[in-house]
């Protein structure tokens, strides 16, 4: 009974981390309606929206990625505005993906000063934001 025990943890904790180390397209994170999964790809800005002041400070804008809207929130304590922001600029990113009806959020977009998530980050024409 104990070696069943012990083989269903070890099979959990490898799915928990294969779902961790997993870097998914955010058109398959959408559709399976997953949440804290890494993402990569790239977007057109289609909305500007005005800065998150509230606790840690964001820059806000929207992203069209394969034909979902996608928010971000890009922590600007932790990491440079990217600026000049326009929209129809082409984004490559690489963050976390929470899932919701509308498209979803993507956040972490930079590094993490505590080593818990994957770096992330924004490119716009070459220059990384992170």
């Amino acid at each position: 009974m104990r070696k069943i025990i012990v083989a269903t943890l070890v099979l959990i904790a490898f799915a928990a981390y294969g779902r961790e180390s997993r870097v998914w397209r955010i058109a398959d994170a959408w559709s399976a309606h997953a949440s804290h999964v890494t993402v990569t790809g790239s977007g057109t800005v289609t909305k500007l929206l005005r800065d998150d002041n509230s606790g840690a400070r964001h820059q806000r804008f929207v992203m069209n990625v394969g034909g979902l809207s996608i928010l971000v929130a890009h922590n600007i304590d932790l990491a440079r505005r990217v600026e000049p922001l326009r929209t129809g600029n082409v984004i490559e990113f690489r963050g976390e993906y929470i899932w919701n009806q509308k498209g979803g959020i993507l956040h972490w977009t930079h590094h993490d000063p505590s080593g818990r998530h994957s770096p992330g980050y924004l490119k716009r024409n070459g220059e990384t934001f992170q």
